[in-house]
């Protein structure tokens, strides 16, 4: 019997063979309290699935990750469990026409994040369960067919401990036998199937829709969380939110929201931002503020909020038929999440921060070796798993973003709605997409496809400048390159923007669009005009291309950046210099000083925060190691200056106070540290409440000022399931071979940490100021992987295998043992090797932008 990784061959040949009428599901969940069993702690599953074959007679399985099973029923015949279950599958022989199959099993609650997950809350005992089933893990809480093209109805229902409160993608009612019912719910996949239970905090409101025909649409909304969150939860925002993207979506999509009530759960330890669960969305519950956060952080939980409502309609109403066609609903949502942002919220400034933000990890992944079209070619769920990634999400709605500027944005949107209305409750694949889009532009959307959603790669665009002898312009043309490995030039719609100083300020003076379309092509519009200081190509953010400077602009932001008035134009030469740096075209230490010459003027608060994290990682990964102790300390006084600068209680403040901390290198700057934490030192308006004050302690504790008693004695003060998530960082980055060496056991050699905690104690493990004390533990790394790979499930694998590659070994001897290893695991499994490959190339980046930096020193 073939095992837990379903093929896409095993899912089209099911699809053939069997369609689903219905599922009825029974969960007992009494047993998540109470005393802990010998063995796994589990919970009762009863399942009864009716579905039809197309060929009676023939066979084939259910989905089932079990630890055991109790009985198996196939059209009223009992099986022997023992013969048809092998742990993930149950076998189905000679089946009818029409089929029922009932299975009783015992299903395993988890600590990972995958399927059940259960989790005890530390500040009052409280338990708390949901489910997470993307791509195929709700196998692990009921026998199903687990794959996306095999929809049908659910009804659920649940026994659950006394007290608490049980939702589902239905409205649901407790009877007075105690077990909660559910409404059923229209056809739908597996994986977005939920189930949240538990003595959560909820509260309620109610949106109302009245359409042009008169008739009216209401839609119960609900907002929850842990008890012990309660204090902090703004639901008032979150159903605000909420609100404007219904309006958004029901004006834009003339498709009403489909899926009754709107439930969403804030829950612990979630592995992923958030999940589309149709009538049920589950969110990570770090999107509730336990301290002061800027605008970005309320930003960008407005984007997800808004990215699951776009899936309501985007994957949910219509489904890929398999993974291969992922994009159709993450890229959509994707783009679609800042789109309704944009127009619909507060946060207006959308596109900077997707420019900015959400395509730089798309430039990232499309040049790693395991970048892929947008529709990739996904063999199996362990290649599903993985393709949840820059490609699939940002790469793709930086497509469509340009999509939309190709056949026009009422064509765009005329097409969505026509694929609702002809594919509702159905699976489609990209050509179903591409049709309606034909129909309603008249474009050629398969030369489109081609170039955009069927090819890998991020091309380059430079500018090419002539002036005559009155400085003006003779010629402006683009220049497209694309690298060796992936070399399809493509057709951009762009715009070219001539920026000059004018009484003090970096502004553009002229701009014209053009189609960039092969190697070379000549921007006629600007030939004439004046001498620019700055010429930036894709200026508006159009296309998705990296940007290039010519000489004198690369000059010009050097001494001006700072002076650009627009904060899109701006976040796009940050974002392109960026890109110079990690391709080792720029050296780390002229990135570094740009930012600390002009990021203090920068206002847009998201470019701010992104530009922190990209100068920690160049100074970490890009310097040259001869200079990153002056970088450093360049860092924390730059940091601390603009600190002391910033206006009081501004949210500029609070991001350069938690930034001084990661730089925090001197005497000094620990004692500052120290000083904001005792209440010693003050910094006018800067509020150090208790995630301020785990901020500050991190770096006391990796730098060896903070023993285990100090953090001891932090948690005291937060003795909350955040609390014990800092202080497990906390207690790993200390500066101790020993505390290295149990860090490692308890994530390596031992699988008692729930998967929050395993990513809490790889955080605190790999610190930069720690290169030689955890050098040890590289061969340990490639002695380890496969085995884990085998063991673990694979959300826990890939924190792991990522989170350990000894990445801060950056040296030639560490690359060697990686193509070793790989050289020598050339059938490992193919997720796994992707990982280490992709780790791979990272360290060769870093080495060539080591190389570049040194190489700046020299001169």
């Amino acid at each position: 019997m073939p095992g837990e990784n379903l093929s896409r061959d095993e899912a089209r040949e099911r699809a053939d063979l069997l369609s689903v009428d219905g599922y009825e599901v029974a969960l007992d969940l009494r047993s998540a309290v109470g005393d802990a069993p010998d063995g796994p702690r589990t919970f009762r599953s009863l399942t009864t699935i009716r579905f039809r074959c197309a060929r009676p007679g023939a066979g084939s399985f259910a989905d089932l990750v079990a630890p055991s099973v109790n009985a198996v029923t196939l059209n009223g015949k009992p099986l022997d469990v023992a013969e048809v279950f092998d742990g993930t599958r149950v076998a189905l022989a000679d089946l009818a026409a029409e089929n029922v199959l009932v299975v009783d099993a015992n299903c395993a609650y988890s600590r990972t994040g995958e399927g059940m997950h259960r989790f005890v809350d530390p500040e009052d005992g409280e338990v708390y369960l949901y489910t997470q089933y993307e791509p195929a893990d709700s196998r692990r809480v009921f026998a199903n067919f687990e794959q996306p093209d095999l929809k049908a109805p659910y009804r659920f229902e649940v026994r659950a401990p006394e007290g608490w409160t049980v939702w589902s993608n239905g409205e649901g009612e407790r009877g007075g036998d105690g077990v909660w019912r559910f409404a059923e719910t229209a056809p739908i996949s597996t994986y977005i199937t939920c189930v949240v239970a538990g003595p959560y905090h909820y509260v309620t409101d109610t949106y109302t829709r009245t359409f042009d025909d008169g008739s009216t649409l209401e839609i119960p909304l609900g907002a929850m969380c842990r008890k012990g969150l309660a204090r902090h939860f703004d639901a008032d925002d979150v159903f605000l939110v909420t609100k404007q993207g219904f309006d958004f979506f029901h004006d834009q999509f003339d498709y009403p929201y489909p899926f009754g009530k709107y439930d969403q759960a804030f829950v612990p330890e979630y592995n992923l931002g958030a999940m589309e669960n149709p009538g049920l969305v589950t969110f990570r519950e770090e999107f509730i503020f336990r301290g002061k956060v800027t605008r970005a952080a309320y930003e960008r939980r407005a984007n997800v909020i808004l990215h699951e409502m776009a899936h309501m309609w985007f994957g949910d109403l219509v489904t890929m038929r398999w993974w291969d066609d992922l994009w159709l609903k993450e890229s959509f949502a994707d783009f679609m999440g800042s789109f309704s942002q944009v127009e619909a919220t507060r946060f207006d400034n959308g596109w900077i921060t997707f420019a900015n933000g959400r395509k730089s990890w798309a430039y990232r992944a499309d040049q790693l070796p395991s970048t892929h079209p947008v529709t990739a070619d996904i063999r199996d769920l362990e290649d599903a798993k993985l393709n949840f990634d820059g490609i699939t999400y940002a790469k793709g709605a930086s497509v469509l973003k340009q999509l939309v500027a190709y056949v026009g944005r009422e064509a765009f949107l005329e097409g969505a709605r026509r694929y609702f209305k002809r594919h509702a409750y159905g699976n489609t694949r990209l050509g179903d997409l591409l049709a309606v889009l034909e129909e309603v532009s008249g474009r050629d959307m398969a030369a489109w496809s081609r170039s955009w959603l069927q090819t890998a790669g991020v091309n380059s665009l430079t500018p090419q400048v002539t002036y005559d002898a009155g400085d003006r312009i003779t010629e402006l043309a683009v220049v497209q390159e694309a690298v060796e490995s992936h070399p399809t030039l493509r057709p951009h719609r762009v715009a070219v923007g001539l920026y000059r100083t004018e009484a003090g300020a970096l502004v553009r003076y002229a701009r014209a669009e053009v189609d960039v379309d092969g190697p070379r092509t000549v921007v006629a519009e600007l030939a004439g005009a004046e001498r620019p200081e700055l010429v930036l190509v894709n200026d508006d953010d159009l296309t998705y291309c990296k940007i290039r400077f010519d000489e004198g602009s690369l000059a010009t932001l050097r001494a001006h950046l700072g002076d650009i008035t627009d904060p899109l134009a701006r976040a796009l030469c940050w974002s392109a210099l960026w890109n110079l740096t990690r391709d080792a075209l720029m050296p780390a230490r002229d990135f570094v000083e740009l930012v600390l010459a002009h990021s203090g003027r920068e206002t847009d608060i998201g470019v701010l925060q992104m530009l922190h994290a990209w100068t920690r990682s160049a100074h970490t990964h890009y310097a040259a190691p001869e200079w990153r102790e002056e970088g450093g300390r360049l860092l924390a006084e730059g940091a601390l200056r603009e600190l002391r600068i910033a206006a009081p209680g501004s949210e500029h403040q609070l991001a350069w106070a938690r930034f001084f901390a990661s730089a925090a290198t001197t005497d000094a700057d620990f004692q500052l540290l120290e000083g904001l934490l005792a209440g010693t030192a003050k910094i006018d308006g800067l509020e150090v409440d208790q995630e301020l004050r785990w901020v500050l302690l991190e770096p006391l504790a990796a730098h060896g000022r903070a023993d285990e008693s100090v953090i001891g004695a932090e948690l005291a003060r937060d003795d909350t399931a955040s609390g014990k998530r800092h202080q497990v960082r906390c207690l790993a980055a200390r500066p101790s071979a020993a505390v290295k060496a149990q860090a490692w056991a308890q994530v390596v050699e031992s699988d008692t940490l729930s998967n929050a905690l395993v990513e809490a104690t790889i955080a605190g493990f790999a610190q930069s100021s720690q290169r030689e004390l955890i050098a040890p533990y590289a061969p340990k790394y490639f002695e380890a992987i496969e085995r884990l790979w085998t063991e673990r499930s694979i959300q826990i694998g890939m924190d792991v295998v990522r989170g350990l590659f000894p990445s801060l070994r950056d040296n030639r001897s560490t690359l060697d043992s990686t193509d070793e290893w790989l050289a020598a695991h050339q059938d490992a499994a193919p997720a796994l090797r992707r990982l280490v490959l992709e780790a791979r190339d990272d360290l060769a980046r870093t080495l060539r932008g080591q190389a570049c930096d040194a190489a700046a020193g020299a001169r």
